[in-house]
């Protein structure tokens, strides 16, 4: 049986990537999208396990003939995106495909997959905690966790194209709401 796909966005800070960690570990057949990039591979990583590794023209040359579910340039020629032939593997293979991605990718592979996807978004309790959270992570400038803010903000103006929005004020609650969704999502 074809397997389906689970689509995550949020705000930096959300606790996306720990909601989707615990997920993970649960017997939901869930695997992980596995994307492409045109950045050189950093430490032990692998081509094809962590990433598709790409070259910028190569990259460019995949996105005129439409191999991408979605893309993003996030720096002059360093790309990410999601392969759709990868994707249809996995999903043939009767994996249920996991993808960590930003809202407007979300968005559009929830338009390419329709109802074989269920779109999750991670929401803050407020703009304030987002930015107490950030800056507790110790990790970025004040000038970076400014900027985070802002794109957040911008962020949050998607949440409604999304199936179930999720609000992280709880991380326990927020972690069983998402498992509830997508088990109601695998059992239809």
């Amino acid at each position: 049986m074809a397997g389906k796909l689970i689509i995550f966005s949020a705000p930096s800070g959300s606790g996306k990537s720990t909601i989707i960690s615990y997920l993970l570990k649960q017997p939901l057949n869930l695997s992980f999208s596995i994307s492409a990039t045109s950045r050189p591979p950093r430490g032990t990583e692998r081509d094809g396990v962590e990433y598709f590794f790409l070259s910028p023209d190569e990259f460019r040359r995949r996105i005129a003939d439409g191999e991408f579910l979605e893309y993003e340039e996030v720096y002059r020629d360093r790309y990410y995106g999601t392969l759709k032939r990868q994707v249809e593997k996995q999903l043939e293979a009767g994996q249920n495909v996991v993808f960590d991605v930003d809202v407007v990718g979300g968005c559009n592979i929830k338009k390419y997959y329709a109802d074989r996807a269920l779109s999750l978004f991670i929401q803050p309790p407020s703009i304030e905690t987002l930015r107490l959270r950030l800056t507790g992570r110790g990790t970025d400038t004040p000038e970076m966790i400014e900027h985070r803010v802002a794109k957040a903000e911008y962020e949050l103006g998607f949440a409604s194209r999304f199936d179930h929005v999720i609000v992280n004020d709880d991380l326990a609650i927020a972690q069983a709401e998402a498992l509830r969704a997508i088990q109601a999502f695998l059992a239809r």
